[in-house]
């Protein structure tokens, strides 16, 4: 392979890496390895599942569909993919995953050094930055892979090895098993929301696969391929290392502990006196990579929606007023918000990647897909309209007996209780469709 190949791949990989790793990713898996103590290895193989392999399923499932998200939307219906793509842009956009980098940002990054930063002036700050550098969308991956990401990883990639090579404590039998680790991992996964953002991602990486030449689709397929593996490794990598520090960190109980006090306390004792600017540094590099990567993704989307009337540096201006708004809010009411719209597109998403993925190259019609997403948006509003009214529900109510049957279904332990009877549905539709 050509050195002017691999280093495409390497920039587009580490650009790829950057968009999924947000400051979030950063949180989530420290607080893994504490609870699950001994068998860490067994929440990393659970949380690799749904935070390395899923999104990276969302890269190829737009990969065999065409160039960009609305060409995955197509094996449905033009109308319901249009619909879909746009509650997922504006859920990872400037409702919810764009303000949420700003609110982090200030939260984790600033405060503990600034204890009496402003707010409004962080977030005015944060998005100008992001602004700037989103701006020109043909740039955004350069930008991003060849020199955001490199320093991220090396600041990440210290305090990890650091940590690995000088253990702070030794892992302890927490009583969690080996099976409730890898079920833990499997869903705290979820809140990544990297399933979501790569079917939007995915326009991005494969107009960028493009702009560097490759626009046969073998070589299309071929660099965006390796350029997932590399952001695969990277994101293993560090998530593997992160719930090892957590395992080791000799903290004490999890119980009511905030997953920001025990990453500050992780890289406090691992790095030192420097330990905190090292990490509100990683901190604001992660959530600024996703924030541009988000802002490009959101303009370029409606730009395209719109044929034009709304250009893409409108879009990206409105979109980072919005966010900045909306920052000010802060992470807890962001998430607040946020959740039960998530509960219902998450799995949506899912579905579609999945079936396209396994089935979209053996399976042409679009009855058997629109069938499994039917089912599984079925499973997605009556769990939450459970979540919603559970808390005033009687035993002998409508929704405690219904919340009971759904506790029944297999792999309802794992969040995703919709994932059988959808493929129930899809095989059935299949077989009769084909007669």
């Amino acid at each position: 392979m050509k050195t002017k190949s691999i280093s495409n791949i390497l920039t587009i990989g580490f650009a790829l890496f950057a968009m999924f790793f947000g400051a979030g990713n950063i949180i989530l898996p420290p607080i893994i390895g504490l609870i699950t103590g001994e068998k860490w290895d067994a929440a990393v193989s659970g949380f690799t599942i749904t935070a390395i392999i899923a999104p990276f399923l969302g890269i190829l499932a737009v990969l065999f569909s065409g160039d960009e998200f609305t060409d995955l939307g197509k094996r449905i219906n033009k109308t319901l993919g249009i619909i879909l793509a746009t509650a997922i842009i504006l859920s990872i956009g400037p409702l919810v995953a764009i303000p949420r980098t700003a609110a982090t940002t200030f939260e984790v990054g600033l405060i503990p050094i600034w204890p009496n930063f402003n707010p409004i002036v962080s977030s005015i700050l944060f998005f100008a930055v992001t602004l700037a550098l989103s701006i020109s969308p043909s740039k955004v991956v350069d930008i991003i892979g060849k020199y955001l990401t490199p320093l991220l990883l090396v600041l990440l990639g210290i305090m990890i090895v650091m940590g690995v090579l000088h253990p702070l404590d030794t892992p302890i039998d927490t009583g969690v098993g080996a099976a409730e680790s890898f079920r833990r991992g499997f869903s705290e996964g979820y809140q990544t929301m990297d399933v979501l953002a790569s079917v939007i991602y995915a326009g991005i990486i494969i107009s960028a696969v493009k702009a560097k030449g490759y626009v046969s689709p073998e070589a299309k397929t071929r660099v965006t391929f390796l350029s997932g593996a590399v952001a695969t490794i990277c994101l293993l990598f560090i998530y593997g290392g992160l719930v090892y520090l957590g395992a080791t960190s000799g903290y004490g109980s999890a119980a009511d502990l905030k997953r920001t006090e025990l990453l500050l306390y992780i890289s406090n004792n691992v790095l030192g006196s420097q330990g905190t600017i090292a990490l509100s540094l990683c901190i604001a590099l992660a959530c600024l990579t996703t924030a541009i990567a988000l802002v490009c993704a959101t303009g370029t989307f409606f730009s395209q929606l719109t044929k034009g009337k709304l250009s893409y540096k409108t879009v990206v201006i409105a979109t980072c007023v919005f966010s900045a708004i909306l920052a000010v809010n802060g992470v807890d009411k962001i998430i607040d918000y946020a959740g039960p719209f998530l509960g219902i597109i998450y799995p949506i998403t899912l579905t579609l990647i999945l079936y396209v993925v396994v089935f979209g190259k053996i399976v042409k019609r679009k009855i058997p897909f629109v069938g499994a997403i039917v089912t599984t948006t079925i499973f997605s509003m009556v769990q939450f309209y459970i979540t919603m009214t559970i808390g005033q529900a009687t035993e002998d109510s409508l929704v405690f007996q219904m919340n009971e049957c759904i506790k029944k279904i297999p792999l309802y332990n794992y969040d995703v209780p919709w994932l059988l009877p959808s493929f129930v549905v899809f095989v059935v539709l299949y077989l009769f469709n084909r007669k």
